[in-house]
């Protein structure tokens, strides 16, 4: 039994813990930032490939306790790391801590990556070189107060990156973020979805993906296919069976709309690229006057624009109240869950939000905003707003 510990954004490690045990992840322990599994080296396959919510999947090959980089050292060398890759791959090392006594993490960096090389060069007389941008083999080394935990990284590149968005565009929604919007709605294939502010239809294409059963990971590589263990042939069986599962991309009663032809054509795009266009109805359009997409309700998921995204604050500060009103008039009997960064959108909506869950999108603090929308007049609203108000 092997032990893995994958991180994910903060705010969706209980939706994770659930996921991993659908997975067949064995002893599951939620903690803040991820969680700890485990089960056999095949599983990191499996979680890689299909998990939704994950950042990583991190393989443990050491731990013990220290007190100072003289420990640390020690503690590495002594891995076979020849054993877990060729010393022809090339090397990142990277090192996370809470209340480590160390004074330097950098230098605990150093330590780590001198402590791999001397163990390969004492083996075999030949040292990995370190690329910071490209590595074939990542090693993450996580130290508390007293004990250091050593992993090798299974996934490689973070496991949001899908393979299908074509272009960076400003403060993106995380591919794995928006797969935990929808988990954390309740929204299930069928039920009508609706992004009207989609920009370039992350939430939308990650609902697509759910409906379709695409795994997450069938377009991509992963770290674990440089590590000596790999399994060519087990890997091709695993991946086969995920892309015979995956169903063909008709309609999925999902829509996405914005009002910026630029964005809906990278929707398009990134839609495309996720062979999931026949699932997605996108469309050019205004969330202040569309209409529905389903007379009989349905679910909204949205990031909507806010500080990090648009500067004039004046304009958000009109448009939140706008949006409050049309979600209330237009979308009666849906239910709509917003996802801000801006401690002005619950006072100036104007809409009685029944849950409030905190999620970081990469650094950035938020809250998913859950709203049930019935006909009715809209509460009274707050327009004073303080310059030292938090996010409630």
């Amino acid at each position: 039994m092997e032990r893995f510990f994958a991180p994910c954004p903060r705010g969706l490690e209980a939706a994770l813990g659930e996921e991993l045990a659908g997975l067949q992840a064995a002893e599951t322990r939620v903690t803040e930032g991820g969680v700890a599994f485990a089960g056999p080296l095949e599983l990191a396959y499996h979680v890689n490939l299909q998990s939704r919510l994950a950042s990583r999947v991190l393989w443990q090959v050491g731990i013990g306790s220290y007190r100072d980089e003289r420990d640390i050292y020690r503690l590495t060398q002594d891995i076979d790391w020849p054993r877990y890759f060729r010393a022809e791959r090339t090397l990142r090392v990277d090192v996370a801590a809470t209340r480590s006594p160390l004074k330097s993490l950098e230098f605990a960096t150093l330590t780590i990556k001198d402590a791999v090389c001397d163990r390969h060069r004492s083996a075999a007389g030949v040292r990995p070189s370190v690329s910071k941008e490209h590595p074939d083999v990542r090693v993450h080394a996580y130290l508390s107060a007293t004990e250091a935990t050593l992993y090798l990284d299974t996934s490689g590149e973070p496991l949001f990156k899908r393979g299908y968005r074509r272009e960076r565009t400003e403060a993106p929604l995380r591919e794995n973020l928006a797969a935990g919007l929808l988990r954390l709605a309740g929204w299930r294939p069928g039920v009508p979805l609706l992004d009207p502010m989609c920009g370039t239809g992350t939430i939308a294409i990650e609902g697509a993906l759910m409906a379709l059963d695409i795994a997450p990971g069938v377009r991509r590589t992963f770290g674990f296919q440089k590590l000596s263990w790999y399994d060519g042939p087990t890997w091709q069986r695993i991946k086969q069976a995920a892309q015979r599962r995956a169903k063909p991309p008709g309609p999925a009663n999902i829509h996405a709309s914005d009002n910026d032809a630029m964005a809906i054509a990278r929707c398009e795009t990134s839609a495309a690229a996720a062979g999931v266009s026949g699932a997605i109805v996108v469309d050019c359009d205004d969330v202040l006057t569309r209409k529905p997409p389903a007379a009989t309700g349905g679910v909204i998921v949205t990031n909507p624009p806010y500080g990090a995204r648009l500067a004039d604050s004046a304009a958000l500060a009109a448009f939140y109240p706008r949006l409050g009103d049309a979600l209330k008039q237009r979308f009666a009997g849906w239910s709509a869950f917003l996802l801000s960064g801006d401690p002005r959108l619950p006072k100036l909506i104007g809409l009685k939000a029944s849950r409030r869950t905190p999620l970081y999108n990469g650094a950035l603090e938020c809250r998913l905003y859950e709203y049930r929308l019935m006909k009715g007049p809209l509460r009274q609203r707050v327009e004073a707003i303080r310059d030292d108000d938090r996010i409630p």
